[in-house]
């Protein structure tokens, strides 16, 4: 019919467009990795902040990965997410790293956060000493709540999937119709408190480096040149904004997909899709130019490239 073949074609140009957006943010985020490696290798040791880069750009990665094969199966081979356990694991691992990425960027914006701010006060203090140790195992925290949440949504996908989950005869998994439940209300609150902690870390960051950055700014209205302080607060201020900009346009989306989802509006559902599958790789590329060291790695293998 007519809606079929629009609904076809409309998910194979989704399909598309996320498929371009998922392979180079594979790519962006496995140079920051390897970069990283080979890094470690010559100087058997990685600093915090290139900790926190290089499990990020893990995430990332097989985020990426396992969203990208998500949305190939539901659109190209649907009947294929029937089989047990398919649907569970793609959703579960999707969530581990989503979350996982989520909350590795929270803590990359209190490392900053805590590293650059110059408050007097005891525990910003004994923070900006600890920081180096805390961070191990501030990532390994972020790890274990991740794959308790992503557990928490493989046991839920399974019930609402085998109990709450029809299908339309159009043949796409977007098309799904889910009625709304405890468990479907139960993920969509997992979700949200998962956004919700790791935006609240950034946004408390943020606030804090802008307050640090004005009183340091009144401290040096006297002085005609700018000093390293200066501009290292405002490095980090970059950084965390590109953070504060991902997490509120994830929001967004999460608020949407809840929207869509309880009207059966799925149409919405591949939109909100192309700018998650988008966003990781971009916001890499973002990190890459904030960093001498990946920056100076990326141009230098740019510039082989060019002479070849």
């Amino acid at each position: 019919s007519p809606q079929q073949h629009n609904v076809t074609s409309y998910g194979a140009t989704a399909l598309a467009i996320i498929t371009l957006e998922a392979f180079a943010g594979m790519w962006i985020n496995a140079f920051i990795v390897c970069v990283l490696c080979i890094g470690w290798v010559k100087k058997k040791t990685l600093n915090s902040n290139e900790k926190i880069l290089l499990l990020l750009g893990c995430s990332r990665f097989w985020y990426l990965c396992f969203s990208w094969i998500y949305h190939l199966l539901s659109i190209i081979y649907p009947n294929y997410l029937f089989v047990h356990p398919t649907l569970q694991l793609l959703v579960s691992f999707t969530t581990f790293f989503n979350y996982s990425n989520l909350w590795v960027s929270a803590c990359l914006c209190v490392f900053y956060c805590i590293k650059i701010v110059n408050f007097r006060n005891r525990f910003f203090i004994y923070l900006k000493v600890k920081i180096d140790r805390m961070v191990p195992w501030l990532l390994l925290g972020s790890g274990i709540l991740a794959l308790a949440i992503g557990i928490v949504i493989y046991d839920l996908s399974e019930t609402v999937q085998s109990n709450n989950v029809t299908f339309t005869c159009l043949g796409s998994f977007w098309e799904a119709s889910t009625t709304t439940d405890k468990h479907f209300f139960s993920s969509f609150f997992l979700t949200g408190f998962g956004y919700a902690s790791s935006f609240m870390a950034v946004i408390l960051s943020a606030v804090f480096l802008l307050f640090s950055l004005w009183r340091h700014k009144l401290k040096m209205q006297t002085k005609s040149m700018k000093n390293l302080s200066m501009d290292a607060h405002i490095r980090a201020m970059k950084s965390i904004l590109s953070f504060l900009v991902m997490y509120s346009i994830n929001f967004v989306c999460l608020i949407l997909t809840i929207i869509y989802t309880m009207k059966n509006e799925n149409i919405m559902i591949p939109l909100i899709s192309i700018y998650l599958c988008a966003f990781p790789g971009v916001h890499s590329l973002i990190l890459i130019f904030s960093n001498p060291k990946l920056e100076k790695a990326l141009l230098k293998i740019l510039s082989c490239v060019k002479c070849e």
